[in-house]
């Protein structure tokens, strides 16, 4: 024990820095990848007509003058904040789960090993273990502050591939929004955002762990991380981001919807209770599912992809650093 306690030193130093960059790094690939995506289901939560849809998005956007052009509209924004998102969440998630794995354990019924369960994660994974409470809890948490940070981001994001405005670049929506509404036209829509990402990232941390744990110990990849091929420790994990995402995104998809309608426009939309209230009444219990299968898609392999890679990125910069 005292020469893992020894081994241990290195990386907590490097740490930080190794979790920003894995998580700069998987974001920006991610966001760029998936872009189209993205716009697309931005295209369809936005239009409150009941013939909205995917493939009605799809066929105005490639009808446009330059489709390609058009399909990765919004990715220096996309980049932005998904890159600066995961970075900031990945780089507070493993502070806050590390601080929690060192706290004292605090029993609660049906859980082992209670809120903190102390020592970093084995099988397929390189991150502290925890408890489910703390999993779900250190999830919410980390998603919200990060949420707060690049909400602007996330607003000239969504203003700027909406159809409903004519911007022709990130400054010009900059200046019109902070012309028409001020500061806090930067934060439109935060509530929603922080009532949708706070289960969902508290959800998603909680699934995808157990999804670990039961597949790790399903193929006999129980052992320590050396004992786990890099090949099935990345197929787990994918496979366990995948689950996670998919059940985390059809519980909060009503508060995605709410939230772009905030942020599109928010004279009509004031807030989230308004919000939904007015949506339920124009267009009934499906528009808080619009946009969903696209959510799902993208959001589905997203995670799985953003995951695997920070975890594959940070289990090898560990490795050089010992």
């Amino acid at each position: 024990m005292s020469n893992g306690a020894t081994t241990q030193q290195p990386k907590r130093a490097a740490a930080p820095i190794f979790h920003f960059a894995a998580g700069l790094g998987s974001g920006v690939f991610s966001a760029f990848l998936l872009q189209p995506a993205d716009l697309l289901k931005t295209r369809v939560q936005q239009d409150p007509s009941s013939t909205s849809s995917l493939s009605s998005a799809l066929r105005n956007v490639l009808a446009s003058p330059n489709p390609v052009r058009q399909l990765w509209r919004g990715t220096l924004p996309s980049v932005i904040r998904t890159g600066g998102g995961s970075a900031l969440y990945f780089g507070m998630l493993n502070q806050i789960r590390t601080y929690a794995a060192s706290m004292p354990s605090i029993p609660l019924p049906g859980e082992e090993g209670g809120v903190g369960a102390k020592g970093k994660g084995g099988g397929t994974s390189s991150l502290p273990k925890l408890g489910n409470v703390a999993n779900l809890a250190t999830g919410a948490a980390a998603r919200v502050a990060a949420g707060l940070i690049v909400n602007p981001v996330t607003v000239l994001k969504v203003r700027y591939e909406s159809s409903h405005y004519n911007y022709t670049s990130l400054a010009g929506a900059a200046r019109d929004i902070f012309a028409r509404e001020g500061l806090k036209g930067f934060f439109a829509g935060f509530g929603v955002t922080a009532i949708r990402d706070a289960p969902y990232a508290g959800l998603y941390v909680l699934i995808y762990e157990q999804s670990k744990a039961r597949l790790a110990s399903a193929t006999g990849k129980t052992g320590g991380n050396t004992s786990a091929g890099t090949g099935s420790s990345a197929t787990i994990n994918f496979a366990s981001g995948m689950l996670a995402a998919i059940a985390a995104t059809t519980l909060t998809n009503p508060f995605d919807a709410i939230k772009t309608r905030l942020q599109i426009a928010p004279a009509k939309y004031r807030n989230v209770v308004q919000g939904a209230k007015l949506m339920l009444r124009d267009e009934g219990m499906r528009s808080m599912f619009s946009g969903l299968s696209l959510r799902l898609g993208r959001k589905a392999v997203s995670s799985a992809l953003t995951w695997t890679v920070y975890e594959e990125l940070v289990r090898r910069a560990e490795r050089v650093v010992v």
